[in-house]
């Protein structure tokens, strides 16, 4: 082998061993970019500050009541507030919070819930509010964890229990992962708002909105990172996947300028699943603002929507 060539295998196997360095560093920043929850003492000290009307609305509630539970697969303690309704009822709307929030950040929801004569159970997902943890696992496998909160419901409520599920962009894709899950009958039916089709669909929309990065290489390594990191393989995180299994009613809402889950996601949920189902595309809408922009009317529709599948 000549000198020449001796010099140039070496100079690539240098910059090979440089680009992979750089990959495994990229990978791994993202990782800690998406999963890590910074927000968890922001929104305490949101709590405490009681800011916004609906956060102060339920910081008065005094009949709350703070219930706990381990997590599916770990030691984790999860956590969730019940608020019962003003008048006795066996009918409960569960909800579950987004990206990097809390039971805290869905208090016009659960406001909206409680005075339309429902219970609400609000929890806060692994690595959110006051539940332990440090990553955010977006919905997946936090959707099994939901499923020991219904039955915590029925616990407490009876066989007779109906529960309405309920979830808002990170919590809209939890609600539909639970979709294609065994769920106890008294489940009725389920309404979700800007939840993603895929975790890896979504990772990937935000690694080019934010970074101008293409999918390939750094969505495949940094899944594969987290999968030792977090400990979960999240192309499992799909809700695609789970809405063809399911059978239950869903109603689907997103805003039609989306542009943090992409309102081009809403309609491969919309036609995955195989339960009666119902479409609402909010016009001139952003992320998550739905709710804010068309109150009255989402309101109406969502509260018809539940009723028509309460016995």
């Amino acid at each position: 082998m000549t000198k020449k060539k001796k010099i140039f295998l070496g100079f690539t196997g240098l910059l090979i061993v440089v680009i992979l360095g750089v990959l495994g560093y990229g990978a791994n920043y993202l990782v800690s970019y998406a999963f890590d929850n910074p927000t968890r003492t922001q929104n305490e000290l949101a709590e405490k500050g009681q800011s916004g009307q609906d956060q102060k609305w339920l910081l008065e509630q005094k009949e709350t009541s703070r219930w706990q539970i381990k997590a599916v697969d770990t030691e984790q303690k999860l956590a969730a507030f019940y608020y019962p309704a003003q008048k006795a009822t066996k009918k409960t709307i569960v909800v579950a919070h987004g990206y990097q929030g809390s039971h805290f950040t869905m208090a016009g929801y659960i406001r909206m819930f409680h005075n339309l004569g429902y219970n609400v159970l609000a929890p806060d997902d692994r690595g959110s509010g006051v539940s332990s943890g440090r990553y955010v696992t977006f919905g997946y496998p936090d959707s099994r964890d939901y499923v020991r909160w219904v039955n915590r419901v029925i616990a407490k409520n009876g066989q007779s229990s109906q529960i309405g599920l309920f979830g808002v962009s990170m919590g809209g894709a939890t609600v539909m992962m639970m979709s294609g899950l065994k769920l106890p009958k008294q489940v009725k039916a389920i309404v979700e708002d800007c939840g993603y089709d895929t975790v890896e669909n979504e990772l990937a929309f935000q690694l080019k909105q934010q970074f101008n990065f293409p999918r390939y290489p750094l969505i495949p390594l940094s899944l594969l990172v987290a999968r030792y990191r977090v400990g979960y393989n999240f192309y499992h995180g799909n809700s695609v996947a789970a809405l063809r299994k399911n059978k239950l009613p869903i109603f689907f809402i997103h805003g039609q300028n989306d542009t943090f889950v992409p309102t081009k996601m809403v309609y491969q949920n919309y036609h995955a699943t195989q339960g009666p189902k119902k479409i609402w595309i909010t016009p001139k809408t952003k992320h998550a603002a739905s709710f804010k922009n068309y109150p009255d009317a989402y309101r109406q529709k969502v509260s018809r929507f539940f009723a028509n599948y309460w016995h």
